[in-house]
Order: C-alpha cells, then sequence, then structure tokens
C-alpha cells in the first residue's frame, strides 16, 4: 500500500504578508503561490493538494515551502525514487478521494490505503526516466498542435483582409451603410416574466451570437407565440445578418443562414437585424461587418462603459465597399467555401488535441502495469 513506501506530511502556513523576499518557491494545492527566502522541504519534493484543489500533484526540484492547504513527501520521507513516487501519485488519480462536504479535502489515510505495483529502486529510476521521456515528446506534440491551432484561427481574418483590405478593394464604390440599408431594428420581449417562459418562440440575444459568425443555442430563452405575432420589428428571416448592440460583445456579427434551426424566431432589443438593398448581397454584408475592417468600424462608434454600445447611427459612420452584385456574390462564395475548409481544419487539429490530451495518462497506466 502507498502508506508502506511514503509519508504525507503536512504543510506549514505561510501568510503572503510574512514571505520573505527570495527565490524559494512556496506551494499551495494548484502549484506556486509565491516565494520565500526558506524552505521547510529537504531539497527536492513532491506537493500534494489537501485542501481546495485535492490531490493535485506538483514537483519541486529545488527546496521549497509547502503551506498548510498541501501535504508534501521529500526524501526523508520516503526511501523510493522521487521522480518515480512523483507519476505513481499522478497515477492513482488521488483528486477521486474527496470525502468533505464543505471545501474539498483529501484525507491522508485514504490515501496510504491506495494498493500501488513497488519495483526495486533501479527500476523505479528507469521507469521514471522512460515516463519522462515520452512526456517530453507529448508535450512537443502538444506545443505544435497548438500552434497549428492558432496559425488555423488566424485564417478568416487573412482571408477577409485579402478581399477588404486589396488594392482591388480600394477601386470599388463606397457607400454609406445607412445608405444601403432596407432593414435596421432591433427586437424586444414582453415585460415582467420572461425569464419564467419555457416554450414558445426563441428569443435571441447577444449571448446566442458566438464568434465564428454562427450561433450558440444553449440556453435560449422564449418569447409567447402571441407577443410574437404582434411584433412589428425583430422578428428573424433566412440570411438576416445580426449584430450585437451593447455589453461586452458589441459589434459581434451572425448570419442566418440555411442552418438556422428555427422556423420562427426573433432578436431582443440587445441585438440588431440588418438587410440590404436590392444591391446588396446579404452574405457579402455579413462578411464585410465580420471582417478586421468592418470590426474597426463598429467598434469605433462603441459609447459609454463597459456596459455601453452601439445605437442605430452606427450605420451613417461604416463606410462599406460596393463592387457589382456579381462581383459580392462571388465573393460570399468563395469566403463561404475557404471558412468551410478552415472550420474542417480546426475540428480536426481540434481532435488531435484531444487525442494527445489522454496520452499522459496512456503512458501512466502502461509503466504501472509493467508495460512500459
Amino acid at each position: 500500500m502507498l502508506g508502506e513506501v511514503c509519508e504525507f506530511e503536512y504543510g506549514s502556513g505561510l501568510p503572503e504578508r510574512d514571505r520573505l523576499k527570495g527565490s524559494v518557491p512556496v506551494f499551495g494545492s494548484n502549484g506556486v503561490v509565491g516565494y520565500h527566502n526558506v524552505a521547510i522541504t529537504q531539497g527536492s519534493a513532491i506537493i500534494i493538494g489537501r485542501k481546495g484543489s485535492i490531490g493535485q500533484v506538483n514537483y519541486s526540484e529545488v527546496p521549497s515551502w509547502p503551506i498548510d492547504t498541501t501535504y508534501y513527501v521529500d526524501a526523508s520521507k520516503t526511501s523510493c525514487d522521487l521522480h518515480w513516487l512523483y507519476w505513481l501519485l499522478k497515477w492513482l488519480r488521488l483528486d477521486v478521494l474527496n470525502k468533505a462536504t464543505g471545501v474539498p479535502g483529501l484525507n491522508r489515510n485514504d490515501a496510504y490505503r491506495q494498493v500501488i505495483p513497488l519495483c526495486p529502486l533501479l527500476e523505479q529510476k528507469r521507469i521514471a526516466a522512460k515516463i519522462q521521456e515520452l512526456m517530453q515528446e507529448v508535450e512537443r506534440a502538444r506545443v505544435a498542435c497548438e500552434k497549428q491551432l492558432e496559425a488555423a484561427k488566424a485564417l478568416p481574418a487573412a482571408y477577409l483582409r485579402q478581399v477588404f483590405e486589396s488594392e482591388e478593394a480600394k477601386k470599388w464604390e463606397r457607400k454609406r451603410l445607412g445608405e444601403v440599408l432596407s432593414v435596421l431594428e432591433t427586437g424586444s420581449r414582453p415585460k415582467g416574466v420572461v425569464f419564467e417562459i419555457k416554450e414558445g418562440i426563441p428569443s435571441i440575444g447577444a449571448e446566442h451570437l458566438n464568434s465564428l459568425g454562427g450561433f450558440n443555442l444553449n440556453n435560449i430563452r422564449f418569447i409567447p407565440e402571441e407577443f410574437y405575432q404582434t411584433m412589428k420589428r425583430g422578428q428573424i428571416q433566412k440570411k438576416d445578418v445580426l449584430v450585437v448592440k451593447d455589453g461586452a460583445t458589441t459589434g459581434k456579427v451572425s448570419f442566418v443562414d440555411d442552418n438556422f434551426p428555427y422556423a420562427k424566431a426573433a432578436i431582443n432589443e440587445h441585438v440588431f437585424r440588418l438587410r440590404g438593398k436590392t444591391f446588396l448581397n446579404q452574405e457579402f454584408l455579413f462578411w464585410f461587418l465580420y471582417s478586421p475592417a468592418g470590426q474597426s468600424q463598429i467598434q469605433q462608434e462603441f459609447h459609454g462603459s463597459a456596459q455601453g454600445g452601439i445605437n442605430q447611427k452606427f450605420v451613417d459612420a461604416i463606410s462599406i465597399p460596393l463592387p457589382s452584385v456579381p462581383v459580392q456574390q462571388r465573393i460570399a462564395s468563395d469566403l463561404k467555401e475557404k471558412m468551410l475548409e478552415v472550420e474542417k481544419l480546426r475540428t480536426s487539429i481540434e481532435k488531435q488535441l484531444e487525442a494527445i490530451s489522454v496520452l499522459p495518462h496512456a503512458i501512466l497506466r502502461k509503466a504501472f502495469k509493467g508495460e512500459l
């Protein structure tokens, strides 16, 4: 059992006000929380979360000060190889041993009762070195994958700049957005107990527009069918362009395409609905407002504090390029195709990251089953 090969020593309280300037890391239950000039461990140590982030396991190569929300194990508390023991504790998943009813807590006696595979010291050192080697490979793969994901996330803005900030775009006619719109309106909701309505017509607010130009339709609220029928403004139609008008996400833009799941839906008072005149393609309008060039102009019209926003006059300040309708249609089609490819690429990379994320536990499982 674990308790036969090591002892979990209690950390010691060290409030921030009592810490003196130094290079000794101070560990809380979830990692380094500061520095001090004195250590309480004898050399390297394993630090285990006791309160709060229970069962979280950290390793300090240098002498440290684990505080009173932790346990620690240094060379004086075990005859095992410390690196091997660190990986073993990571594998044991001590975080599932919480029995506290309030703040999560780990009882060291529960940890001591965990059955472990014990091997000779030399074998422990070999296993620990092999695990470290494999974990470094996993980390390199994770970093490379995350860089690929960041590059993929940057592609939409790059594609949009190629269109709307190109030399060709500089030659297009430009008009004020207000001149080319046939619809600019917000919606509404009935006063009173709107949050208690459990069914009816979906009411789309700022929180439902996502950063990819689509929708996150979790936690939908509803308005009564009767109220919807009386609405003179704010009923959503296919190909609408929706723009958040206030709050922290002011200017966020989404497009109501054929995949929008509701035959009937309305915007609330925090969202604008835009439709262009016949010479303005709706998807082209969306891509422009979604682009860095469009977003920059929208943000310049933001007024107020963090909960400020834009009013209907923002459309009179925005300059929109207007190539011919066939060119608008071609651009909209090309951008849609490119963005679909970007989304496929992002999904593929995210799946790779998910696969990489489970590798550490798989490595530890093999190691402590004697298969490494």
